[in-house]
């Protein structure tokens, strides 16, 4: 049997997402049902908002299914009923044993990192905050634990020095389409070797990626600029990294965005959030062992600028400090 002739239900919710159901879909693969997360009320008229794979689903006419709950004897009924040989997810939710349970050919993720490595919901992010240099993509199968299963495929890129999170998410979006189609290709072929995790862990202690929250998206002035940089690239563009504008005298604070810095050679250290500026073309501010140059940023209900354009309509920016 071939890939093409498998009956394949698709998991998914984000852009992520959305290329490999492409894939799956422009090269006729028979995906007979996508289940995508509920449409959500969304922005200031919370208008009911569909999923990024929902939309596309649509578009291509697909079946789709929107349960509340995977546990629902509903939803359990209905998606036994399309006889699934296998399931794809790809960026969607935990999945109860009955749901990946019930192919024979059974259910696998593609996830966003060489596993073992950054096991969790945001390994993109905290593979460049942690200044890693190289990460790629993995399918393996499901099974009672999260990012655990036996791994089938994987694919490296390079971290380029100056990538974002954004950058890569795209990058591997399209590398992990390929390996997709590639997983399904050989599990229709019966001619995958999976490799249980545990034969691949070299390191005493695996990096998680754990969800990312505000106060994960802070900026340390007090680290060192490499380290800086690495959180803002890690957050940019979203949720983006953050500090706070402080006046000097006043104690005024303004929350503001970072949504890319570089490092650079500036005479003297300072203490750290210290700003240092001509007021009209470059923002420098000190780390504990140098100052990084801030390129594009945003203060909270402002539009995201670029440093020349915020400082002309900022101005004074050395009467603040950086916390």
């Amino acid at each position: 049997m071939t890939g093409k002739e498998l009956r394949i239900i698709f998991m998914g919710t984000p852009d992520f997402a959305v290329a490999s159901l492409s894939a799956l879909v422009e090269n006729r693969y028979n995906v007979v049902a996508v289940i995508t997360s509920p449409d959500k009320p969304a922005g200031r008229g919370k208008k009911l908002t569909e999923s990024a794979v929902k939309k596309y689903a649509v578009q291509k006419g697909l079946t789709i299914l929107q349960p509340e709950k995977l546990k629902n004897p509903e939803f359990l009924g209905e998606l036994k009923s399309f006889n699934a040989d296998l399931q794809v997810v790809v960026a969607f939710r935990i999945l109860p044993e009955v749901v990946w349970n019930m192919p024979r050919l059974g259910t696998f993720n593609l996830h966003a990192s060489l596993l073992p490595q950054y096991r969790g919901a945001a390994p993109l992010n905290w593979a460049i905050i942690n200044g890693e240099t190289k990460t790629g993509v993995t399918t393996f199968l499901l099974d009672h634990n999260v990012d655990t299963g036996k791994i089938m495929f994987q694919k490296e890129t390079i971290i380029g020095e100056n990538d974002t999170v954004g950058d890569l998410h795209d990058r591997l979006m399209n590398i992990g389409a390929g390996v997709v189609l590639e997983t399904v290709d050989a599990l229709a072929k019966g001619e995958v070797q999976a490799v249980s995790q545990s034969e691949l862990v070299r390191e005493k202690h695996l990096k998680p990626a754990p969800k990312i929250f505000k106060e994960d998206c802070k900026i340390d002035w007090t680290k060192k600029v490499g380290d800086v940089i690495n959180l803002i690239r890690g957050l940019s563009p979203y949720p983006a990294a953050w500090a706070n504008l402080v006046h000097k005298e006043t104690g005024r604070t303004l929350p503001c965005k970072i949504y890319f810095a570089q490092p650079i050679m500036a005479a003297g250290i300072e203490r750290p959030g210290t700003i240092d500026s001509d007021d009209i073309t470059y923002l420098n501010v000190a780390c504990a062992d140098g100052w990084l140059e801030v390129t594009d940023m945003q203060l909270s209900g402002k539009k995201r600028l670029g440093t020349s354009d915020f400082l002309h309509g900022f101005r004074q920016i050395f009467d603040y400090r950086f916390e």
